[in-house]
């Protein structure tokens, strides 16, 4: 087992520990500094501390293999997912592994923030919600204990981050953890995905997160691209399905919001940028559409359209689906000129892209909570359409365990007419309606224009 912890930078806290500036993503199993051959494990749910080598049974190397993804109650910190889908999570000071149930407490109970370990290349994990107490074998059980400034306790709360004793066997999630919604774009000889941070009941995150890749493989992770909490004055939570365009020089993310004090109404909003990873600022200190702007439908999922001339076009709404011109500065339109082009199955994420002169128009069916969501599509002779069906090309395949796919998106390769499809589906193998992982797959054509069926991969 070859070590493989992060070449990262550490910071000094003021009266405290050093810190990990970060932790690499991804799978990894982690071995106790003063313990060597012994690694984090779970058996019956509970964590504690094992031998593990090269002729123990598959299933002892699968519980002490673990993803390193994006922290469940921050961004700065980190989770554990098991192969199985589980967090390791404390509960009465003990750690085990439990299902994500969303809500606040599981998600702060299963955050962890990285801290200097008692070795060079080490790290110990310091509790998010307790953060006076780290992760501790004691007796070979994994405990959250008070810090102690000794050093049998850096030591019994030290691990290295190593290759992972069972790697991944499956292609996807593309980017490790929960995120769903993915809008995947290219600008300047690079791709990038913004996805809505999963993971949360009611899907009640409030934050985006940029990352970019040359080859739709291998991702770098840009950090958050706004919050709504300190960055968006009329919207606090449900940071949805963002989109991001350019025009003018500059990047343009649409996003879906939640009103604060609790309103469950939910508005557009638009911020700018100078740069595709951000950082980005509300463009207009309000809506760019209210709840109430337009009769029937949500405002939810947006998604704009460049056309070969230059002209942008908006689309949005779960229930019925709108699009309108977008002006010049990409942050107004004429709402009188408004229109709504439902097409028969649609319930929500538009999305408009030209192939060959002709362009199509996709959306999801279904809700994202049934493992039959799924994505549809027609074709039309404008932007605007008018639209002609042409069925499902994307949907679950639960005899493999692939279910709920669905919010795509699509993009071209530079300089080809390749194409890919990103889209979420329920986390695979035990994911649901809010624990969703973001996948790519190729979207090819026939000779008539029409799109091949969309075959899921694991």
């Amino acid at each position: 087992m070859v070590s493989a912890v992060a070449a990262a930078a550490f910071v000094v806290v003021a009266d405290g520990p050093a810190q990990a500036a970060s932790l690499p993503t991804g799978a990894r199993s982690l071995e106790a500094v003063n313990q060597a051959g012994r690694y984090v494990r779970h058996v019956d749910h509970l964590g504690q501390l094992d031998p593990v080598t090269s002729s123990s049974p598959e299933q002892t190397k699968l519980d002490a293999t673990f993803t390193v993804v994006n922290g469940l109650a921050s961004p700065a910190c980190y989770s554990f997912q098991t192969k199985a889908g589980m967090f390791l999570r404390h509960r009465d000071y003990r750690l085990r592994v439990d299902p994500n149930s969303g809500d606040g407490t599981f998600r702060a109970d299963a955050t962890f923030c990285a801290v200097d370990g008692s070795v060079a290349g080490s790290v110990a994990l310091a509790s998010y919600n307790y953060p006076n107490r780290r992760i501790r074998h004691r007796d070979f059980a994994l405990w959250l204990d008070t810090y102690q400034d000794t050093a049998a306790f850096r030591a019994d709360s030290s691990f290295r981050l190593v290759a992972p004793w069972s790697p991944r066997t499956t292609r996807g999630p593309v980017i490790p953890g929960l995120f769903a919604d993915p809008h995947i774009a290219a600008f300047n000889g690079r791709y990038y995905l913004y996805p809505t941070t999963d993971g949360y009941a009611s899907w009640a995150g409030t934050y985006y997160k940029a990352f970019s890749s040359t080859d739709l493989v291998n991702w770098t992770d840009h950090g958050v691209i706004l919050d709504h909490g300190p960055d968006v004055s009329w919207a606090d939570n449900s940071a949805w399905a963002p989109a991001v365009a350019s025009a003018n020089g500059r990047y343009y993310l649409y996003f879906s919001g939640g009103a604060v004090s609790g309103n469950t109404s939910k508005q557009l909003g638009v911020a700018v940028a100078d740069s595709p990873t951000g950082p980005f600022r509300d463009a207009l200190g309000r809506p760019l559409i209210r709840s109430d702007a337009f009769s029937g439908g949500q405002a939810i999922d947006p998604m704009v359209f460049t056309d070969d001339d230059g002209q942008s076009y908006l689309y949005w709404g779960q229930g019925v689906a709108r699009a309108v011109q977008l002006n010049s500065d990409m942050v107004s339109f004429d709402a009188a000129q408004a229109r709504v082009i439902t097409p028969s199955g649609y319930n929500e994420a538009p999305f408009v892209f030209k192939r060959n002169g002709l362009y199509y128009f996709m959306w999801s069916e279904n809700d994202t909570r049934s493992e039959d969501y799924r994505v549809a599509y027609a074709t039309g002779p404008s932007p605007l359409g008018p639209w002609t069906g042409r069925g499902v090309v994307l949907q679950n395949r639960a005899e493999v365990g692939i279910r709920g796919t669905g919010h795509h998106s699509v993009v071209r390769a530079f300089g080809s007419d390749t194409w890919s499809i990103a889209y979420h589906r329920f986390a695979v193998p035990a994911g649901n309606g809010t624990n969703r992982e973001t996948t790519i797959d190729r979207m090819e054509f026939n000779a008539d224009g029409t799109i091949r069926p969309v075959v899921p991969i694991l």
